[in-house]
């Protein structure tokens, strides 16, 4: 065999599977739109990745407390396509643990994050849109309650909001979107309270409690 011989070494990190909910609806412009801006949060932190079967993906990320972080992003980017016919979301399945480093290819990779992360994937069925699974049943409900609190307030999210949640997410402040949307800042902190900023803001810090505490080592 080609890899017989090949020595691997085990890390902890994160395995995004991620698939574009409705992406046959897009038009091409918004679907070229669309899949540059996920490549480009992707690529933002030099994580590896692969899309295949043209609306599918899968982010390997070393450091797996950026990894809900990650996914927030691309989600809100596909929802604010949302139109008043047709809505665009992401569906995602967060892997967490081991992988066999070095990883040349995502499609032939192995460890326990790839193996949750596609596991939990294809159980996600057509109403929910987040998973997150790192093998520790304890840790487990924890993080089970955090990816359904985060997917109801997703599912519920408007494109406007969307627009908004997805600036915040990157870094960008409220005041500086005022300008942007030429809003005033009341009018920007409403949208942010609507789309739940603070409640997303808190789940994203649970969460890497929650990693930090299982991965001390991090």
């Amino acid at each position: 065999m080609a890899n017989e011989g090949m020595k691997y070494k085990a890390s902890i990190a994160a395995i995004i599977t991620g698939d574009v909910v409705n992406s046959t609806k897009l038009s091409p412009l918004q679907e070229k739109q669309l899949f540059e801006l996920l490549k480009r949060v992707a690529a933002a932190a030099k994580h590896k990745y692969e899309f295949f079967r043209g609306d599918s993906f899968q982010i390997y990320i070393d450091d797996p407390r950026h990894a809900l972080h990650i996914a927030l992003v691309c989600r809100s980017l596909a929802i604010q396509l949302t139109e008043k016919d047709e809505r665009y979301d992401v569906r995602i399945s967060i892997g967490i643990g081991e992988v066999n480093l070095p990883i040349k290819s995502l499609s032939i990779a192995k460890g326990d994050a790839f193996l949750l992360s596609g596991r939990n994937f294809d159980d996600l069925g057509d109403t929910r849109r987040l998973a997150i699974s790192c093998g520790n049943e304890i840790a487990d409900i924890g993080l089970a309650v955090i990816a359904d609190y985060l997917d109801n307030i997703y599912q519920g999210m408007t494109a406007k909001q969307a627009e908004l949640i997805t600036a915040l997410l990157q870094g960008i402040t409220q005041q500086q979107m005022s300008i942007t949307l030429n809003k005033s800042k009341s009018t920007v902190s409403q949208l942010a309270a609507a789309g739940r900023w603070p409640e997303i803001e808190k789940l994203l810090q649970q969460y890497k409690t929650i990693i930090e505490k299982l991965f001390p080592s991090l």
